[in-house]
């Protein structure tokens, strides 16, 4: 017999999935902010990198029937806890693996914890909007974004104090493993799926197709801003290590504000013409960092793109939602392959055609978003 949770105040059972979306996010952006710390470390050229980035893709992407399994045996509060453990403890390695083979079969397994994690969150978000009555799921999605705020400017103040990132990371899996026990012992039980632990592929069909395809191009590019603006501030306009996050954080706290308010957004003007107008701006904002003259234009430009960006997932996952936890799975499935195809697209483009060209891609994936988000039936 299944044991239940004891019973906790209401209000911190309302915090469990905020903090849940709050720590992928801190998990995101600590790596990012080190990213250059950790390339310069193993002095990876901007096609190796690429290649490197490509294993969180590819962990992401194979790891379908381990989500698929552990939502469906355990359900999603389980799986969440299980998946998050596996992202605390892989954390720290990668800051400490010598090669760049190492660190690829390293990213590899954290994409497959933060996949896995992420199904699983999202899972218990579509089911809390369910019971809601409303759109709660820009919200949650506005925690991810309060913890990539944090963890940039935490990536920031420890490459200012000199903190190697094994160190750094450490500490922050050290933290952040209350808030996921904490969040497992609240949340109320929920059930598994026998259907979904059954399967080990899923891809969307029908009328989930468009979804999947804003998935993926929404994976590229706000996952490859993500791994790039930090890069591209190092590199580009020569900003130190300490600064450097600061042009990611900008453009997690714009996702921050687009967040909070897209729920709203969304009931006034419906997903499909939220996420085709914020795709735009995304585009705009890329543009406008892709020829900026010093680091504060670009921070700016950046900003904008994160206030774009931030609208596709809260809607296609909420939509995908609605469908049931198959349905969300299958379009995950192909938002992690935007996560695959991301990093090499964008490492080889920066090997050949230089910073500028890889965010020019980004620019016109966004434009892409905007015209495909038309035809998403589901999206409303």
């Amino acid at each position: 017999m299944r044991s239940e949770p004891t019973a906790h105040p209401a209000w911190l059972e309302r915090a469990a999935i905020p903090a849940l979306f709050l720590l992928l996010g801190v998990i995101y952006a600590s790596w990012a902010a080190r990213l250059p710390a950790v390339r310069d470390a193993l002095s990876l050229d901007p096609a190796t990198l690429g290649t490197v980035l490509l294993g969180g893709g590819i962990g992401a992407v194979t790891s379908f029937p381990l989500s698929a399994w552990l939502v469906g045996h355990f359900g999603a509060r389980r799986a969440a806890l299980y998946a998050g453990i596996g992202l605390l403890l892989i954390l720290p390695v990668l800051a400490l693996l010598p090669l760049w083979w190492a660190l690829l079969a390293g990213m590899v397994a954290i994409g497959a914890a933060s996949s896995s994690f992420d199904v699983a969150i999202n899972a218990l978000g579509a089911e809390a909007e369910q019971r809601a009555g409303r759109s709660i799921m820009s919200l949650l999605h506005a925690w991810f974004c309060v913890g990539t705020f944090a963890g940039a400017l935490l990536g920031s103040a420890a490459a200012a104090l000199g903190l190697p990132p094994w160190a750094h990371f450490v500490l922050i899996s050290v933290v952040l493993a209350l808030p996921l026990a904490l969040a497992y012992r609240v949340l109320p039980c929920d059930q598994p799926d026998a259907e979904l632990a059954k399967k080990h592929f899923a891809m969307p069909h029908g009328a989930l197709v468009w979804l999947g395809a804003l998935a993926f191009l929404g994976a590229i590019s706000e996952g490859s801003l993500t791994n790039w603006i930090a890069l591209f501030l190092r590199d580009h306009l020569h900003a130190s290590e300490a600064v450097a996050p600061l042009g990611y954080a900008a453009f997690a706290g714009a996702m921050l504000v687009a967040r909070l308010l897209g729920d709203g957004l969304k009931e006034r003007h419906g997903a499909r013409r939220l996420v085709a107008f914020s795709s735009l701006l995304a585009a705009f904002g890329i543009s406008l960092a892709l020829f900026a003259p010093n680091i504060a234009f670009a921070a700016f430009g950046f900003a904008l793109a994160g206030l774009g960006v931030a609208a596709v997932f809260p809607c296609v996952f909420s939509a995908a939602g609605r469908e049931g936890a198959a349905a969300l799975a299958a379009v995950a499935t192909l938002g992690y392959s935007g996560s695959l195809a991301g990093p090499p697209l964008m490492g080889f483009m920066v090997h050949g055609f230089g910073l500028q060209g890889g965010m020019a891609l980004l620019a016109v994936v966004s434009v892409v978003v905007a015209v495909a988000a038309g035809s998403a039936r589901l999206l409303r």
